[in-house]
């Protein structure tokens, strides 16, 4: 709801047959159990009144016959015209202004009227009918209360408790009203929060798209120019050359279906991702062997890294650079939210696995001191959404979260067993 509609619900449901309720919403009042609940009690405490009042003004013999005559019937009116507050809150109390005139057994209906009006009426609205009530309760006051019941006491106090009551009801109006725009504001921020984390993800994704192009490509041509060189033999062969061997028939179809499945397999990744402009050339990424500069310029800016490789250096030809930047950013985005979150932290940066086996990448640093500097470098909480993508499109998986006193991301990637690359 803007900043309209709550104006609206808020400023002009008096005007309405059916009560709108606090938050929104033309539709008749329906009483909750609260709602009975204070609904009673205020009637109750609205009868009480009118039973002491009855009583005195009885003992009374300044009052004339005929107040003491009608005052208690419609005192006991107004007590049950309180069940049609919540539903007619302004029309309810300019009908008990005629009251005000003469009558005081119904104190407590209009104790609750003006709350009640405070409450649910905008306040200049509010301040006028006040007004009006306190305007026509002047005679009462003058001609019998000042000379014959308590003197200008009593009628001062009996201006300012109209005036407390009044003024206590827009004070519950207001607070209603500024929960209700907290609770728009918090709805508000988690939409923009989720827009925010589609943005990421969707930008992630067309980043991977433009990565994955130069590989796509790079595959593809490979299975051309390897089944070019099969069938330039296989000519040479008609021609008198040496025919090939079935050995090498063999290897060679090997190889083909192999660069086949691996393009086949890096197309799908690409058609999974929300591709939004044309790709464009890119410098080359970086892999698991740039690990290395990566730590030692996090160690040159202050930052306290164990690195272990626990990996085969030769071996790292056989894993697809796409899974090596992964790799790298998993390290680069560890790092990063550890110097934002728990700068005096120290970092331990774990890369173990083998062809087969896998890639498991682990970054994990001990959680900041509670009550301690807040973090210096702000961020979009958006690092984190953008590599569960990344990995997912890898085909890995990645968990990340608090475990004890330290902070865990783990990234498990595929490494599959190098094919050999020969040609025929």
């Amino acid at each position: 709801m803007g900043d309209t509609g709550v104006r609206e619900s808020w400023e002009h449901r008096w005007l309405l047959p059916g009560e709108l309720r606090f938050g929104g919403g033309r539709e008749p009042v329906r009483r909750t159990g609260r709602d009975w609940l204070v609904d009673t009690l205020a009637f109750a405490w609205a009868v009480l009144l009118w039973a002491l009042l009855t009583g005195f003004e009885a003992d009374a013999g300044h009052l004339p016959a005929w107040i003491v005559a009608i005052d208690a019937p419609a005192g006991a009116l107004a007590c049950l015209a309180l069940w049609w507050r919540r539903r007619f809150p302004l029309l309810l109390a300019i009908a008990m202004l005629p009251l005000s005139v003469f009558s005081t057994t119904f104190a407590g209906a209009l104790t609750v009227v003006l709350f009640n009006l405070g409450v649910r009426v905008p306040w200049r609205t509010a301040l006028l009918v006040v007004a009006a009530h306190l305007l026509v309760t002047i005679p009462y006051l003058l001609i019998y209360t000042v000379p014959h019941a308590g003197g200008w006491t009593d009628a001062a106090l009996a201006v300012a408790f109209i005036l407390f009551v009044t003024t206590w009801g827009a004070g519950v109006r207001a607070r209603r009203e500024l929960v209700a725009r907290l609770r728009e504001d918090a709805q508000r921020e988690r939409a923009e929060h989720a827009r925010r984390l589609a943005d990421a993800r969707r930008t992630e994704r067309e980043a991977i798209a433009r990565e994955m192009h130069d590989v796509l490509a790079h595959r593809i041509s490979l299975l051309s120019v390897h089944a070019g060189a099969l069938a330039y033999r296989t000519g040479a062969t008609a021609r008198g050359a040496k025919p090939l061997s079935d050995a090498e028939i063999e290897d060679t179809a090997q190889l083909i279906r192999d660069t086949a499945h691996q393009a086949l397999t890096e197309l799908r990744e690409v058609l999974t991702v929300l591709r939004g402009s044309p790709a464009a050339e890119e410098a080359p990424q970086p892999g698991v062997a740039d690990i290395d500069e990566l730590v030692a310029e996090a160690r040159r800016a202050g930052q306290r890294v164990s690195w272990r490789r626990a990996c085969d250096e030769r071996a790292l030809g056989s894993l697809r650079r796409q899974v090596q930047r992964t790799a790298y950013r998993v390290v680069q985005e560890g790092l990063t939210n550890a110097r934002k979150h728990a700068p005096e932290a120290r970092v331990e940066v774990t890369v173990a696995g083998g062809p087969g086996a896998g890639l498991t990448v682990a970054v994990r640093n001990a959680l900041p001191v509670r009550g301690g500097a807040d973090a210096v470098i702000p961020g979009a909480g958006a690092g984190l959404a953008g590599l569960e993508e990344r990995v997912a499109l890898d085909g890995g998986t990645i968990r990340h979260g608090a475990r004890g006193t330290a902070f865990d991301l783990v990234a498990e990637l595929p490494w599959p067993p190098p094919t050999a690359e020969r040609g025929p």
